[in-house]
């Protein structure tokens, strides 16, 4: 098929889950289909990351977003009932362009990531059309209305209303829908949510057969986009709550805390103890130099590509509950969970005594992502459903 794909963001480097899953389906996609992709960018795109995607396209357009109209738009929604988010990502002469695009390419059918991009290609009625959730947004946006106060804790909660409003009203513009993973599509509140497809994220041989012969330095390792609010609420619950706890038992680990754009709040928490590494070439290198993957996220949604990634490289991984319900990992096999800064600081210290359980817990997990996780079949699962739909 002529696929046209819309992202709201250029999916390279890939620091970030929304470029990590819109860069493997497009690559899986364009073994079989003529990948036409369209990118919003609020960002510059170097020429070498164009030069990455650009093997997997047919054609490749940027659509860089006015930095003017991008603050204009976003605060327009404030008299309308749509989320900030999908003004942010939406400007008039780039829906000219889109339609421009669609009309000059002809596609058997349009693919979009994210809510975001819906406003683009909603109203195209004669070719079939398959959006892409894949977070419950509305969701994750509750849970930061949650753990926040004043004015931010307002603001997330009325993002959080007119997501889950959007999520529900954009449904019956789209032929077919995917999300991520069964947790999230139980967010989605339309009647007919159950139609939603999940299509799960994979892991790539790159992090299968990665072999790491330097030695680890760190007992301890958070990886993220440091810039991502779950990230950052993680990263500080490392540092203030688990360490504490881990020293009166007598612990003092070294942490390393690695990802692209670190916050200035994560950049507050170095210490002797505690190494903050931002954007490195090869992220495999920083989750190897630790002997134990540890991931204390208590907002958010999706699948944590972090996770699958720690446990693919062969490392312990300590996570919560929240965590794993979209991974759905056995608890004390395949990894450990912990709900509260003194679990955190017991399973670490287990790992960290225990070479067996370190080992044992590191095997399972590779296994499981090895057989349970795959771009390829996921991919597959989304071409069947795209081909199911026949152009006008």
């Amino acid at each position: 098929m002529k696929l046209f794909v819309l992202v709201s963001r250029f999916p390279y480097p890939l620091e970030k889950g929304d470029k990590l899953r819109a860069f493997h389906q497009i690559r899986e996609l364009s073994a079989q289909h003529e990948v036409h992709l369209a990118c919003l960018s609020d960002q510059p795109v170097k020429e070498e990351w164009q030069n990455e995607v650009r093997k997997y396209c047919a054609s490749l357009h940027i659509f860089n977003l006015n930095k003017a109209f991008i603050y204009l738009n976003t605060a327009k929604q404030f008299f309308t009932e749509k989320p900030y988010q999908v003004g942010y990502f939406y400007q008039g002469a780039i829906q000219r362009r889109i339609n421009q695009l669609i009309e000059k390419i002809q596609p058997d059918h349009i693919y979009c990531q994210l809510i975001r991009t819906a406003e683009y290609v909603k109203h195209i009625q004669h070719i079939p059309k398959t959006i892409d959730y894949m977070d419950a947004l509305a969701k994750g946006m509750m849970r930061r209305a949650e753990i926040s106060g004043g004015i931010r804790k307002r603001l997330f909660k009325s993002e959080a209303k007119r997501l889950g409003a959007y999520e529900n009203r954009i449904f019956d513009y789209f032929n077919h829908h995917t999300i991520i993973s069964e947790q999230d599509r139980k967010f989605i509140q339309h009647p007919s949510a159950q139609k939603i497809v999940v299509i799960e994220n994979g892991i790539g041989d790159e992090f299968l057969n990665y072999q790491y012969t330097a030695e680890k330095k760190y007992d301890l390792v958070f990886v993220g986009n440091l810039n991502y609010a779950p990230n950052i609420e993680g990263a500080e619950f490392l540092a203030n709550e688990i360490v504490p706890a881990l020293k009166k038992l007598g612990l003092e680990p070294k942490i390393l805390i690695s990802g692209a754009n670190p916050h200035a709040r994560i950049l507050s928490l170095a210490s002797s103890q505690i190494e903050v590494r931002g954007w490195v070439k090869d992220i495999r290198e920083s989750y190897c130099s630790g002997r134990i993957f540890i991931a204390p996220l208590f907002i958010g949604t999706g699948l944590q590509n972090k996770l699958l990634e720690a446990m693919a490289l062969g490392l312990p991984c300590i996570t919560t509950g929240l965590v794993n319900n979209a991974l759905g990992a056995a608890e004390n096999e395949v990894l450990l969970l912990a709900e509260n800064a003194t679990e955190f600081a017991k399973k670490t210290a287990l790992l960290l005594a225990s070479k067996s359980e370190s080992e044992r817990i590191s095997a399972a997990g590779k296994h499981y992502v090895t057989t349970t996780f795959s771009w390829k079949k996921s991919v597959e699962k989304l071409s069947l459903l795209l081909g199911s739909s026949q152009i006008r």
